[in-house]
């Protein structure tokens, strides 16, 4: 039988690196720049987390559930927004092409981690090219003590560790803030027309440079969370999958609104493990067609939101489109 009440938490954990980085990239879109180097950018966070709590792990100290989680959560800052800053450095001020400069980032994102990932395991000294971080690990996914007490209700709602609500309310907080904010109608402003906001007077280069390099640290967020919580501390070189690039498509999905991401992450999870509790006997070709599911629903996805008139429901309109000041 379906067991929906153990299909749901995993299908959460399964869709928080999704919400993480659609979130990012929601605001990034916002302020007019497309980042299709979303993925690089988990991969740099993520490793980078890794890269921290390595160090922090195997260092021979006692280990403290505060500096467990600060060292790697800072880390993963540090590295998201260097990549953020990258990234912007070249669209913004070299007004490079965005497009290009993503897919650039996205290649050397995961290089960078798969280098340092296979450096790591060699310092570790184990015989399984992965980084195992099981101590730190245990400390991130703590949950709330009391859910098993509550039944079903603790396990579906209350069971999950501190990044997986912080990823709920950057969702929430995003829609609140670009919505219902001076500051967030000005970034969409910037986004929808940066020469009558620059005319405004609205500094377009900051609102830029401060949305790209905040929505690249939520989006590394996504990455620190996969490898500590959902992989158990363990990082294996490329086993972060096409996240990334799901989480692009989510922000057309949820026709760049951030709070539909967290439902529309978690419906993704659930197609992603869906596999797993649907009976297929000895089929391999249905487990495969099952495991085809995610990447289904995104092509059905991009077609239909291509279909939508609705204004609201654009990007947009200075989406991917270098601004230069001169021509206003």
């Amino acid at each position: 039988m379906f067991d929906i009440v153990s299909f749901i938490p995993r299908a959460v954990m399964q869709g928080v690196p999704l919400m993480f980085g659609s979130a990012g990239e929601t605001i990034t879109e916002k302020a007019g720049n497309l980042n299709l180097g979303t993925a690089g950018v988990m991969y740099v966070g993520g490793i980078s987390g890794v890269i921290g709590a390595f160090l922090y792990e195997y260092s021979g100290h006692e280990m403290n559930s505060f500096l467990a989680v600060a060292i790697p959560l800072v880390c993963c800052i540090i590295g998201s927004l260097l990549m953020g800053l990258l990234y912007s450095f070249l669209t913004i001020t070299l007004r490079a092409n965005q497009n290009v400069t993503g897919l650039a980032l996205t290649t050397f994102g995961v290089g960078f981690g798969n280098f340092f990932g296979g450096s790591l395991s060699k310092l570790s000294g184990l015989d399984v090219p992965s980084v195992v971080l099981s101590k730190t690990s245990i400390i991130f996914r703590k949950a709330l003590p009391f859910a098993d007490n509550l039944g079903w209700f603790g396990k579906i709602f209350l069971s999950y560790s501190f990044l997986a609500y912080v990823a709920v309310i950057v969702c929430l907080f995003a829609s609140y803030f670009l919505n219902r904010t001076r500051i967030g109608l000005q970034l969409r402003a910037v986004g929808e027309n940066p020469a009558t906001a620059d005319a405004a007077g609205i500094n377009v280069i900051k609102y830029k440079y401060i949305a790209i390099c905040v929505g690249s640290v939520i989006a590394g967020l996504g990455g620190l969370y996969y490898v500590m919580d959902y992989a158990s501390g363990v990082w294996s070189n490329d086993a972060f999958g096409d996240r990334g690039w799901l989480a692009i498509a989510l922000v057309i999905f949820t026709v760049w609104k951030p709070k539909l991401s967290v439902l529309a992450s978690i419906l993704f999870g659930g197609l992603f493990i869906l596999n797993a509790y649907i009976p297929t006997g000895e089929s391999t070709a249905m487990k495969e067609l099952y495991k085809m599911l995610p990447y289904i629903v995104t092509i059905v996805v991009l077609v239909i939101s291509s279909m939508r008139q609705k204004r609201e429901n654009q990007p947009p309109a200075s989406l991917g489109l270098a601004y230069f000041r001169e021509e206003r």
